[in-house]
């Protein structure tokens, strides 16, 4: 049985769904105002792979990823470069569909923006209102959650109101009642997009979108609920005192935050000159790699990212790809059920994927001494391979593109170039040219191409 890390109870809890066999997730998605960097990367391909084994368990799931597009950091955003907030986050979620897919991250079953969720902000704004949850102290101020009403209130992250209080800054807004309270409702600035409601022309806060949209399309209450560990306070302590105060009942019974991203041991910021994006990575390495790397690490824990880490995550892939190399995978049938089951159970244990990507070697190791010894059961551990892989999202290109298409760079020589000094050293070689084939083989080590001779002939790939 699946069992899941619970950061509301901190404890591994059985998954078990509100509406049997139908798993309903909500996983906060990006503030579209720049580039997709490698901590959105993770979050990206984290629950993905939980969407993919949750489907491969035999779910049905209906899977939600918001995209906020009204934000103070838009709105500047949008402000520097003379441009409309519209045609900023259009350009942005363009480039973030581009890098999804490129990582090989699977559509949600819905994507709602919050500035197509303003009405059911405002009424969820009211319900707090009318539960005496909200306050607006100045008819010109900004609307506020007082957190002082929901005796709950840090449950999530284990924050206290008096700590809150003790380590409030000096120049706190004179509008709030308690320096926890955060902003329901924004009145609106001069220039700022806005949109009218009961409490003056403004937009939403931030924390509201979500508790607006989750409920859109999952309903008040729903099985899981994700994001990055950085979205734990304030954000989702933020959704759950709104939704639960509102609705008086639980919000999401399980909460998941997968780990930060660190580079070379350091917090990854752009003073510090390590901030990387998707496209930075993917100029160097392929996406295939990368998602190997962001799946090395427990979905938990911190993640290094290193020139290291990527190169062994380049091998990696490559072992795999090579393992499956000659074969035509077929239907595993019950061949491999060790390996499945081994799987299934690192996978179960609340998403082990390093654990899971350790029976993908075994499985190559297993399918290269089949290779041929039983030809038909290296087919049948071949199909099982491409099997698992897809649940991790790997694994599902053609072996012989992938190894002949090395690396991103577009340079070096092009495969037709290769197949002909191929076929000159396969010449040489019959003409008892010895010096001429290993001259060959020489010219294209140094242009990164290795070539193998075996039983069958020579194949070769880009190293």
């Amino acid at each position: 049985m699946l069992e899941i890390h619970n950061s509301l109870t901190r404890t591994k809890e059985p998954l078990q769904p509100i509406e049997p066999g139908h798993v309903r997730m909500y996983v906060c998605g990006m503030t579209v105002y720049d580039y997709c960097h490698l901590g959105h990367a993770r979050a990206l391909v984290v629950f993905d792979v939980v969407a993919r084994y949750l489907r491969y368990s035999g779910y049905r799931l209906t899977y939600v990823r918001n995209i906020t597009d009204v934000d103070d950091k838009i709105i500047a955003r949008a402000a520097e470069r003379g441009v409309s907030m519209a045609e900023l986050t259009e350009t942005f979620i363009a480039a973030m569909h581009e890098d999804a897919a490129a990582l090989g991250v699977l559509p949600p079953d819905a994507e709602p923006r919050a500035t197509e969720a303003i009405d059911e902000m405002q009424a969820l704004i009211q319900q707090l209102m009318d539960r005496g949850l909200a306050y607006q102290d100045d008819p010109e101020g900004d609307v506020y959650y007082d957190v002082t009403g929901f005796p709950d209130y840090g449950k999530l992250s284990g924050k206290r109101l008096e700590d809150l209080r003790a380590g409030a800054r000096v120049d706190v807004e004179e509008a709030k009642r308690h320096p926890g309270d955060f902003v329901l409702w924004k009145r609106a600035r001069p220039g700022d997009p806005s949109w009218p409601s009961p409490w003056g022309d403004g937009r939403p806060g931030w924390h509201i979108e979500c508790s607006a949209m989750s409920k859109r399309c999952l309903g008040a209450h729903f099985d899981i609920h994700g994001g990055g560990l950085d979205l734990q306070f304030p954000h989702h302590e933020n959704e759950i005192a709104q939704s639960e105060g509102a609705h008086q009942h639980p919000y999401a019974n399980v909460w998941m935050h997968n780990g930060h991203v660190r580079v070379d041991d350091e917090k990854m910021s752009k003073s510090l000159g390590n901030f990387f994006t998707v496209r930075d990575i993917l100029t160097e390495y392929r996406p295939e790699e990368v998602r190997h790397f962001l799946l090395s690490s427990h979905y938990r824990s911190p993640l290094n990212y290193t020139r290291d880490a990527l190169e062994q995550a380049r091998g990696a892939a490559e072992r795999l790809y090579l393992a499956l190399r000659g074969l035509d995978p077929v239907a595993p049938g019950q061949s491999g059920d060790e390996y499945r089951q081994r799987f299934t159970a690192a996978m179960d244990d609340d998403f082990n994927t390093p654990l899971a990507l350790s029976v993908l070697f075994d499985l190559a190791r297993a399918l290269n001494r089949a290779r041929d010894s039983d030809p038909a059961g290296a087919a049948r551990l071949a199909g099982l391979l491409r099997e698992l892989g897809g649940v991790l999202g790997l694994l599902q290109t053609d072996p012989e593109d992938y190894l002949r298409g090395g690396g991103t760079d577009a340079g070096g020589l092009a495969d037709a170039d290769i197949d002909a000094l191929l076929a000159e050293r396969q010449q040489a070689r019959k003409e008892r040219n010895f010096a001429r084939a290993d001259e060959i083989r020489e010219e294209l080590a140094e242009q990164g191409i290795v070539i193998e001779d075996g039983a069958g002939g020579t194949t070769w790939r880009r190293a």
